[in-house]
């Protein structure tokens, strides 16, 4: 039998090594077996497994077609990091130049006489990227990336767990999970079988965030199965709760849906924390636009802060793409942040030009990137979608940005006597510092990408423009002016824009998502192309 020795000790395949537990347990003791499940609502199979101890030490193995794994870990020495990358040739963790691999991580504090369970989860993940930040990592995959696993103060993998107990509490109990008290993601035995924590984990997305100030991956990002935040505005601190009841009807609305409409977006159409209140995106409430019993479900997982580049290779979109059917839709809603590609810019410029922007076509509407990176094209990472969406036979739907509420010289309008309107602004221009490689139109590269790919294509931008310039004298009623006052919402007391004080010009409050949500239904209504979607609208 083939096996491989670290610190005097052989190390055989997971396969052979369960075997030998079974059959001969003075090969293997069950006092050095270390064993669990990989499970993302139902099983990871054949992932790659590896276990790094305090001393660098480092084992690997393999998951078998329930999840599971077992090996040997004797000599080790806690804590230890137990990390998992699915199979399929990606191993790419940490970097957003390139798709990432849906990676997550373990930590175990300390080893138990008698044997140790070692689950890795969305729900470990957390835990484990909690304790990486409380290390100053930025997240999981920088702090299984060192190498060695660090012993932090038990204080934070209580307060960890605590919170992650308070948000999933009543969920677990609705599954059936027995000792939701004691409950711990790691060592909580389970089973990748659709009961229990696995039924859990059926109703949750999980994804790594994006640190701005180097564009790799950071700390982990947990929403319900309709993408409602459930953790990670933040690398620590509570949960918003997990409504178990809802989150499986809406499963099988999703999938029993006669239409799925597929929202890829920034935040002008992201769901938010409920923290976050007032903030709203007009996806989060575009569904309402349908007919009671059109049995049309609305995936909105558009996410603050992406650009189309990014929101692919980031995981955002696979997330839902994993329900797309033929006869569903694709609405494509990108291209405020794929503005964000002056490489001057401090902190986070150079950062933002590897990781996130694209650029716009030129006046020609000719492409624009640099040799050899024709992902950096807007209307080339616009494609992706397009020919995702035809591939699985959705239908796509191109649409320009919201706007931002500016007049010519990018300021605010309509303040302070300046009765300038409110005018295209999804452009770029060289700046004195040079910091772009090349500038252009965004939105006239999305009607040039509709254009050459026979796309149908509604104009927010100029549908949205023509509402701002239509309430000059209430439009704090629409986009973000919260009353930091207000003891309603907390969150804006510490916030620098998006108060009364000082109005956010891009994002909405609910009565402005619920117009532009109307805008698009407004623009679907006006498509030839559309006339089956259209009937399904109120």
């Amino acid at each position: 039998m083939r096996g491989r020795y670290v610190a005097g000790v052989a190390r055989f395949s997971v396969v052979a090594l369960v075997a030998i537990a079974c059959a001969n347990s003075q090969t293997v003791s069950a006092e050095t077996l270390l064993s669990g499940v990989v499970a993302q609502g139902g099983p990871v199979a054949a992932a790659r497994i590896t276990v790094v101890d305090s001393a660098g030490t480092r084992l690997q193995a393999s998951t078998d077609a329930n999840g599971r794994y077992a090996m040997d870990i004797g000599g080790l020495v806690a804590p230890l990091l137990v990390s998992s990358i699915p199979a399929g040739g990606n191993t790419n963790c940490r970097y957003n130049d390139r798709p990432r691999a849906a990676c997550m991580a373990a930590y175990v504090a300390a080893l138990k006489p008698g044997g140790n369970v070692a689950n890795v989860n969305p729900l470990t993940d957390r835990i484990a990227s909690d304790i990486a930040v409380a290390l100053k990592y930025i997240g999981p995959q920088q702090m299984v990336g060192s190498g060695k696993a660090r012993i932090v103060d038990a204080a934070v993998l209580q307060v960890a767990l605590g919170h992650q107990r308070a948000g999933f509490s009543s969920a677990l109990a609705a599954a059936g999970v027995s000792d939701v008290v004691a409950f711990d993601p790691v060592s909580t035995p389970m089973n990748a079988d659709g009961k229990g924590v696995d039924a859990v984990l059926g109703l949750i997305h999980h994804t790594r965030n994006y640190d701005n100030n180097t564009g790799e991956s950071a700390h982990t990002v947990l929403t319900d199965i309709s993408f409602r935040p459930i953790v990670g505005l933040s690398g620590s601190g509570a949960y918003e709760p997990l409504d178990f009841v809802r989150a499986q009807r809406e499963l099988e609305q999703i999938r029993t849906a006669s239409v799925r409409v597929l929202v890829v977006g920034d935040s002008t159409a992201a769901t938010y924390e409920l923290g976050r209140s007032p903030r709203m995106g007009w996806g989060q409430v575009f569904e309402r636009r349908f007919k009671p019993g059109s049995r049309v479900k609305v995936l909105n997982g558009a996410r603050a802060g992406r650009a189309s580049r990014d929101f692919f290779n980031g995981g955002w979109y696979g997330q839902m793409a994993r329900f797309m059917k033929a006869g569903d839709y694709v609405i494509i809603n990108h291209g405020h942040n794929d503005q964000n590609c002056d490489g001057r810019r401090a902190v986070r410029g150079a950062a933002d030009v590897a990781n996130l922007c694209t650029y716009p076509n030129d006046a020609a509407g000719k492409r624009q990137f640099p040799a050899s990176q024709p992902g950096m094209s807007f209307q080339t990472s616009l494609e992706n979608y397009v020919s995702l969406a035809r591939a699985a036979g959705a239908t796509p739907l191109l649409m320009t940005p919201t706007t931002r509420y500016w007049n010519v010289d990018r300021i605010t309008a309509y303040t302070s006597g300046d009765m300038r309107p409110v005018v295209p602004n999804h452009f770029t221009e060289q700046n004195e510092a040079n910091g772009f490689a090349f500038v252009g139109d965004y939105s006239q590269t999305i009607r040039d990408t509709a254009n050459a790919n026979g796309v149908a294509l509604i104009d927010l931008e100029a549908k949205s423009i023509a509402f701002a310039n239509a309430h000059a004298s209430d439009w704090k009623a629409y986009w973000l002016a919260v009353d930091a006052a207000d003891p309603r919402y907390p969150y804006y007391r510490t916030q620098t824009t998006g108060t009364l004080a000082s109005p956010d010009t891009t994002h909405f409050q609910q009565a402005g998502a619920e117009a532009v949500a109307d805008m698009v239904a407004q623009g679907i209504r006006e498509l030839p192309s559309l006339t089956g979607l259209a009937a399904l609208l109120q």
